[in-house]
């Protein structure tokens, strides 16, 4: 029959299905390939015979006898898995053959795949591990001058506490973010997740999601699944709220509670959700003015302001300048793949003698731009000519 040749056609060189049909007698009249390889057979000595002396278990039969479809079983033949169906097939409401379809996965393929799949969980599970993960730790942070030192002992030995609650405060620049990292890192906690936010970046509308997660359908526009949020992201961890100053009241209030309680609640959730993390928070602000202005909460304020670290502007520890500038050099000698190895005294003294309103980040931006600069003239030695560049509110001077 012209359709039977469609069939025939369609499915013979099908690898990723097997393909039979027997007629109102029981015989095979058609077997494709892949069936045939399922069966340690070829289709020129299946076809003609009974299907009930090659594959017992098949279902055709059935589907011959009763007229209804067969879908979805599993059969296994010779080591091979497969789902099978079979199919009725009515000639003027009489049933004249049956087709049988089967997907079929080599046992040994199956495997190979679940470890494909395996192997790409674990890829993406360290990715995202690593995302949420400090990347500081206390050697990172370079200063010898005695205010600074004894700030970051401070750090240090306040890291061992692992629940205690930290506000880090100084200028932008200053580090509070790798302190935050820092204090991370030689918790108790350091194997579990440290999840920034950024509260500063986020939308008010968008931020109490983001921070508590929200359960499907909560809101127009969220995820069908859900979402979590970073307090249960961070969960074991630390979270670092950074640009605290910048939150909003009514989220300063439900910040509150879970300092308070340690619990949180997803939008459009009905239970309250345990979590074990540690806070730190950071601001270029002035919280207190801020309360006194009314912008900030103040039990709020009190409750972050367990341990105070203070980081003091680079101005106020102009000593630390030449070990932070070698440090640096090596560091983006290594990122830009430069050698540019040596300051020379004049180029010393201006960085030395600059206000440095940026701090550490400005000296960091200063140099590879200086460092670039040497390097385009093929020289180690970074000059104050190299310096005389930058354009910002210090301009002026560092031509000088």
């Amino acid at each position: 029959m012209y359709a039977w040749d469609l069939l025939e056609r369609l499915f013979d060189q099908n690898p990723y299905m097997a393909t039979m049909m027997v007629d109102r007698e029981g015989k095979i009249v058609f077997v494709n390939e892949t069936y045939s390889r399922v069966l340690r057979s070829n289709s020129r000595e299946l076809v003609g015979r009974p299907v009930q002396e090659i594959t017992p278990d098949s279902r055709t039969l059935a589907a011959l006898k009763t007229g209804k479809a067969v879908v979805g079983y599993n059969w296994i033949v010779n080591g091979y898995h497969m789902i099978a169906s079979a199919l009725p097939i009515f000639q003027d409401g009489e049933v004249i053959a049956s087709f049988a379809y089967s997907i079929s996965l080599d046992i040994w393929d199956a495997k190979n795949m679940v470890e494909d799949l395996l192997f790409e969980l674990n890829m993406y599970k360290d990715e995202v591990h690593s995302l949420l993960q400090a990347k500081y730790d206390f050697d990172d942070i370079i200063g010898e001058e005695e205010k600074f030192r004894n700030i970051k002992s401070l750090a240090e030995q306040v890291a061992y506490h692992g629940d205690t609650t930290v506000m880090v405060t100084g200028e932008s620049g200053t580090g509070k973010e790798l302190f935050a990292h820092a204090i991370h890192n030689a918790s108790a906690r350091y194997n579990f997740p440290f999840v920034r936010v950024n509260c500063a970046a986020i939308p008010e509308n968008l931020l109490e999601a983001e921070l508590f997660g929200y359960e499907e359908g909560a809101y127009t526009g969220a995820r069908k699944e859900g979402k979590l949020g970073k307090f249960e992201l961070a969960n074991g961890g630390t979270i670092f709220l950074d640009e605290i100053g910048e939150m909003p009241l009514s989220m300063q209030s439900k910040l509150l509670v879970v300092l308070q309680e340690r619990v949180i609640e997803r939008l459009g959730g009905t239970h309250p959700i345990k979590v074990n993390i540690r806070i730190i928070t950071a601001t270029n602000r002035d919280l207190m003015q801020l309360v006194e202005e009314g912008k900030f909460r103040s039990d709020l304020y009190y409750r972050l302001n367990v341990v105070h670290v203070r980081i003091p502007a680079l101005r106020h520890r102009k000593s630390d300048i030449p070990i932070l500038t070698a440090h640096l050099l090596s560091k983006l000698n290594c990122r830009l793949k430069t050698r540019v190895t040596q300051v020379s005294k004049k180029a010393t003294e201006l960085l030395n003698a600059y206000h440095w309103p940026g701090n550490v980040r400005e000296l960091e931006n200063v140099l590879e731009r200086a460092i670039i600069l040497a390097d385009i003239e093929r020289t180690t030695v970074l000059e104050q000519r190299h310096l005389a560049f930058h354009h910002h509110a210090g301009a002026k001077f560092l031509s000088s």
